[in-house]
Formats: structure tokens, C-alpha cells, sequence
């Protein structure tokens, strides 16, 4: 397979490229998000952001990567997590993922999610990784299912985006080849 990005962990230094993503991508991604003020669409508030990601990361909490694709790997593209990670028996977390608009339907975030996934499944030994989205965003709805999630019901009002309690389909993919021990 083509690498066409990598996959950077979140680091405060990409404050500044990210705010830069936030704002390239306001009016694309409104629809998709909270209401957001306009502080978050600076370096300042992305660099407390990123500090809270890599302390996430470190205490073992979310693992947030960063798209930079190879042919401007200074510009970030997008991002995607494993958020909310809970360890124990129950060894599960939150997908949650995002793309610049220019980007979208290239395969950019299949692939990711089909790396995030494998990171998550052979690395962190998940047994599961639960994804929310809203029915009417059907190409998120397709990077699931290439990837092999399946959904498991529909969440009603389950998130507040730009203002409206929104519908979820909930999906789901279980690494069936985790084998705990004792």
C-alpha cells in the first residue's frame, strides 16, 4: 500500500500548524462539531489541547495522532484518536476521527483508520473500539464499514453538534483474536 501520510503522536509543538488546520477547516467542519469560541481556532489553545493529549498519552487515557501527508509533511490534514481508553476487563475506547475537506474521499481516513485500529488491536491489546456517527454522514459511515465495523444501534440526541442534540449510529469492531489470561 501507497504511504501517502504519517501518523503523528500529539506533541504541543504542532500547535500553531494545527491551529492552522482549525481554521482552513472552520466552515467544513461546523456541521460536524460543537459550537466552538473563537479562542479555539488559535495556537495558544491548541498548544493547551496538544499538552492535554501527550499527558493522555502518557498516563495510557487517549492516543490522538495527527495526518501530515508526505508530500507537505509539515501541514497537517487531520487527525484521529482512541479516546477514553478503559483498561481492566473491559478494554475498550472511543474512535474519533477528523479530515481536511480537500482530502476527503481519497482514502486518507480509511487507511488511517485501518493503521489506528491495527495500533490498537496488536499494540494496546484492545478488545474493542466503539465509533459514533450521525446517520447523515454517510462517507463516515463508509470508512467504518471498509474497515469492518458494524453497527450496533442507533443513539438517540447523543451528542450536541452545532447546536443540535444529534442522532448517532453507534459502530463497533472487537479484536476477536485478543486472548486474555488469568
Amino acid at each position: 500500500m501507497e504511504v501517502r501520510f504519517s501518523l503523528t503522536p500529539a506533541d504541543p509543538a504542532l500547535a500553531e500548524e494545527l491551529a492552522a488546520f482549525y481554521r482552513r477547516n472552520r466552515a467544513f467542519l461546523q456541521a460536524f462539531e460543537p459550537v466552538r469560541e473563537e479562542s479555539f481556532f488559535t495556537s495558544a489553545h491548541q498548544r493547551g489541547i496538544l499538552e492535554q493529549e501527550a499527558a493522555d498519552w502518557q498516563a495510557r487515557r487517549a492516543y490522538r495522532f495527527y495526518l501530515r501527508p508526505t508530500e507537505d509533511p509539515e501541514r497537517i490534514i487531520g487527525s484521529i484518536g482512541l479516546n477514553h481508553v478503559v483498561w481492566g476487563a473491559f478494554r475498550s475506547c472511543f474512535l474519533g476521527y477528523k479530515l481536511e475537506e480537500r482530502y476527503c474521499g481519497q482514502g486518507y481516513m480509511t487507511q488511517a483508520v485501518a493503521e489506528v485500529t491495527q495500533y490498537a488491536f496488536e499494540e494496546l491489546h484492545l478488545h474493542r473500539i466503539e465509533a459514533n456517527v450521525m446517520p447523515r454522514n454517510i462517507a463516515s459511515l463508509r470508512v467504518l464499514e471498509k474497515n469492518g465495523y458494524t453497527p450496533e444501534g442507533l443513539a438517540k440526541e447523543y451528542l450536541y453538534i452545532n447546536g443540535v442534540w444529534e442522532d448517532h449510529i453507534h459502530m463497533v469492531k472487537r479484536n476477536d483474536a485478543l486472548q486474555m489470561e488469568g
